[in-house]
């Protein structure tokens, strides 16, 4: 079947058929528009919600400082080797360099 019997097909399809079709295709679009739109609006919805809790917090914290205690100190699991060392002042020294 060539593009030409291809058309000559659809050209003999009855009106009602050409209609669901339009209608159909219209309704994808539709829900396809409303879909992403619902996807953006929830997650506008939360960013808001999350930038208000944020905000919120750091302006409590200029009022008052006990709301949370700082961050404990970091822990280093690893091993800890003391060392020596000295340092060598060579300003004064007049051996040429090796």
């Amino acid at each position: 079947m060539n593009g030409k019997q291809f058309l000559e097909l659809l050209s003999r399809l009855p009106a009602r058929v050409w209609i669901q079709a339009v209608l159909g295709l219209i309704g994808f679009v539709v829900l396809a528009v409303l879909g992403f739109a619902v996807i953006a609006g929830v997650a506008a919805v939360g960013l808001v919600l999350l930038l208000a809790f944020k905000a919120k917090r750091w302006i409590l914290g200029f009022f008052r400082r006990d709301i949370e205690p700082a961050p404990p100190a970091r822990h280093h699991d690893g091993k800890v080797t003391d060392v020596q060392y000295e340092i060598v002042d060579r300003t004064n020294d007049r051996t040429p360099p090796p």
